[in-house]
């Protein structure tokens, strides 16, 4: 019943709207100043409706703010990878292959000390100045001192715990001062750059520059990696913007009932869709502002964590302006259209009396089928050519094909939970027929889940292509050796031969060690082999050797140099190396692949018959590392090279690489989708409270009548899992359609994923339990008695 007290009538409830009068003043100006009115009337009711009224409003700000908050963070994206670019871009220091630097006050000599460190890379450098002003890298403000190094903050922490013990012995100074913003990718990452004395041009890997920082250059993408940015950046912020589009409904049977009421009072139609367009409006603003609130906030913690190997600095995460503007007019537009469009069947009667009936009409498919049928015309025309599409029509297409999920639902829902009888539990009998009155709600609320299933069925099926496609078989054999190294003796080398270097490496707690000598024999001016000189042991690994003993040679398919004279060295060298004459008595031998997993050419000598080594030879060690180690014998190992020479190099064998672009863009992916899985969480939790809510009479009434509390929670989990359930089933066999579509944009066979299918049901059937389980406190707390009462 609705109570209309003291002398104000209809007309006073909704500012005279009600009655005819002659107008004053001008005609336009007097129906702006009406309609404002009305408007208005919708904010305040949003805002001074009572108990009942604010909490609708907070439950809506707080679902548009969640969403906002989201898609700030998704178009800051671009900005934050620029920012890191810009700064990596701005400390670069690799000069190779430019021309050869004179020493001057500025210049600075650098060695090259990446390594990694549990997985972890480590950006390192050996430094010393030429002059008294030598440039500065990004973020330092003063060269440091010999013996000593500046760290990254994220370094100098790991230094100091007890995780980074093993870091430690390989760090090559004492820590005196940090690295600051600008020259760090990220606040995690792991950098330093420590002054050595003995530093001198000439030697192996060291580069003198006179400048830091270089033009980052941005590649086109492979047509395949670029297909699978462009899927992902949809899949991910179409479940957000459906979330956004469905939070703007919340609390609206509430709504519906009393707008009614102020219809039955004397407003018509055209005035009641004003008042709810102000109401609506006014909510999703506040919603900006929430998601504002929100997105400010994150961002003050976002330097603490650190996705898939991905730390940004709170300041790179800021969204583009004309990004943030059409964000800001979007959002209070689609609130006001989703109202509308809600309000179409709803208003036309006073007391809502349709919307509780049954709707004797049907939702039409015709026009549902047109949406993903006009996303299959998009993509059709650009199957099969493999680098050439335009991102913006593969964009469209992808996007008319995940909103197809979301249009089918709800008419698949009608079709099949309509034709549901009425037996099974009392539980399911009342999901079942709560469904059949009101389920729109429901599906509403698992339309983004449903999306982010075809979306995420299309991009497994992408992926599991792009895994054959973009990944390397190095060729390289880990069961003959887990780790190559390689070092050029100089003055920086602590180890001068191949047993003094076997001994450092043994120390580290290798199981085994072998190392050989690499040296080059010209022929001629532009005819040169390589020479190996090592035991028969490691000769092995590179030729197939019926017996060897020491002071055998052996010659790999080139019998024409058995008994000829060479001379050692490179042939550009000067002076050049001394002359060596391959021993008649040279076995020939056919040559395999190394553990590296290349070819083996040229003259093989054990150390009885080898020649001089030059001044500055170069030695190859294949090492095999203790399994009961773990990951720290790789660190063990890299300790150890260090303490040999910091310009060793240490290469972990793998035989399978992925390609870096490749596995980037899958750290984006996974990164997204754990925030994209925790906002569509958050939204079904919103949106399965706020049904619970505008049901409490119904629930304390069955609670007062008898109704177990038990059977009102498996009915809730009924009503949630049901059209999880169909829409999974839609969204998979879209999911298949738009994968196909897509592999076939980029000529690669099909192929479905059972497994990855699989667990992406789970995984949305478990955000499901979850959500139903969060929501059971406030189930209990909606079934007590003081529910019943009604003013």
């Amino acid at each position: 019943m609705i109570a209309v007290s003291g002398g104000a009538g209809p007309a006073a409830l909704i500012g005279g709207a009600g009655r005819h009068e002659p107008e004053i003043g001008p005609v336009r100006a007097g129906r702006l100043r009406r309609w404002a009115t009305e408007i208005g009337l919708g904010v305040r009711l949003a805002l001074s409706g009572g108990r009942e009224g604010l909490l609708r409003t907070a439950l809506t700000a707080v679902g548009v703010g969640l969403g906002v908050a989201v898609l700030l963070l998704s178009v800051s994206i671009p900005t934050m990878l620029d920012a890191r670019s810009d700064r990596t871009a701005a400390r670069d220091d690799d000069r190779y292959g430019g021309d050869e630097l004179p020493a001057g006050d500025t210049t600075v000599l650098t060695l090259n000390l990446a390594t990694s460190f549990h997985g972890k890379n480590v950006r390192g450098r050996l430094v010393r100045a030429d002059g008294a002003h030598p440039v500065l890298p990004p973020g330092v403000q003063a060269m440091p001192a010999p013996g000593t190094m500046l760290v990254s903050p994220a370094l100098r922490d790991l230094l100091a715990s007890s995780d980074g013990a093993l870091l430690r012995d390989r760090m090559p100074g004492t820590v005196a001062g940090t690295i600051g913003k600008a020259g760090l990718s990220g606040p995690n990452e792991l950098v330093f750059y420590a002054q050595r004395g003995d530093l001198a041009f000439g030697q192996p890997q060291v580069q003198r520059i006179d400048s830091y920082g270089s033009r980052s250059v941005h590649r086109p993408l492979d047509p395949f990696l670029l297909m699978l940015v462009v899927v992902i950046f949809v899949v991910l912020l179409m479940p957000v913007a459906m979330f956004v589009a469905a939070a703007t409904r919340f609390g609206g049977e509430q709504r519906d009932r009393r707008l009614a009421a102020v219809r039955l009072v004397g407003a018509d139609g055209a005035m009641t869709r004003r008042i709810a367009g102000g109401e609506a409006v006014i909510s999703a603003t506040l919603g900006l502002l929430a998601g504002g609130a929100f997105f400010l906030a994150g961002r003050q913690f976002v330097e603490v964590f650190e996705i898939a190997d991905l730390s940004v600095y709170g300041s790179d995460v800021r969204p583009p302006l004309p990004l943030l503007a059409l964000l800001v007019v979007a959002v209070p537009v689609a609130a006001l259209a989703m109202t509308l469009v809600a309000m179409r069947r709803v208003v036309v009667e006073p007391l809502g009396v349709v919307r509780r009936a049954t709707s004797s009409t049907h939702r039409r498919l015709w026009w549902r089928v047109l949406v993903p049928l006009a996303g299959v015309g998009l993509l059709a025309p650009l199957t099969g050519k493999h680098g050439e599409f335009n991102p913006w029509q593969a964009v469209g297409g992808v996007s008319l094909l995940l909103l197809g999920v979301a249009l089918l639902l709800p008419w698949v829902f009608d079709r099949l939970v309509g034709r549901l009888g009425a037996g099974g539990s009392v539980s399911w009998q009342m999901a079942v027929r709560r469904l059949q009155l009101s389920g729109g709600s429901s599906v509403r609320a698992v339309g983004a889940i449903a999306v982010a299933a075809a979306g995420t069925i299309a991009l497994q099926m992408l992926f599991a292509a792009a895994e054959s496609e973009f990944t390397i078989n190095t060729g390289q054999d880990p069961t003959r050796a887990q780790a190559v190294t390689l070092l050029t003796v100089s003055p920086l080398t602590t180890a001068k031969d191949a047993a003094g270097i076997d001994a450092k490496l043994r120390a580290s707690g290798v199981t085994s060690v072998r190392t050989y000598r690499r040296d080059i024999a010209s022929i001629s001016d532009d005819d040169f082999v390589g020479v190996r000189v090592g035991d028969c042991d490691v000769l092995r690994e590179m030729a197939a050797l019926e017996s060897c003993a020491d002071g055998d040679v052996f010659v790999l398919d080139r019998p024409d140099l058995i008994g000829r004279t060479v001379r050692m060295g490179d042939p550009s060298a000067t002076p050049q190396g001394p002359q060596w004459t391959v021993p008649a008595t040279a076995h020939r031998a056919h040559a395999r692949k190394d553990p590296w997993g290349q070819d083996v050419d040229g003259i093989l000598v054990t150390p009885a018959a080898a020649p001089a080594a030059r001044a500055e030879p170069t030695f190859e060690s294949y090492v095999h590392l203790d399994p009961a180690a773990g990951l720290d014998a790789e660190e063990r190992l890299r300790n150890a090279a260090m303490a040999i020479s910091p310009a060793m190099d240490v290469s972990i064998l793998r035989s399978k690489v992925r390609d870096s672009t490749f596995m980037s863009i899958r750290r984006g992916l996974f990164a997204g989708s754990a925030v994209t899985l925790l906002l569509v969480g958050l939204s079904l939790l919103v949106g399965t409270i706020e049904q619970l809510r505008e049901r409490r009479r119904t629930l304390a009434a069955l609670v007062a009548f008898g109704a177990r509390r038990s059977t009102l929670g498996w009915s809730i989990l009924w009503q949630t899992l049901l059209p999880v359930v169909l829409g999974l089933v839609l969204a998979t066999g879209l999911g298949l359609g738009l994968g196909a579509m897509l592999l076939a944009t980029v000529d690669v066979p099909f192929h479905v994923d059972v497994t990855g299918i699989a667990i992406v049901c789970g995984i949305a059937g478990g955000v499901v339990l979850l959500v139903t389980t969060a929501s059971l406190p406030a189930l209990w707390r909606l079934m007590r008695p003081d529910g019943l009462r009604f003013e």
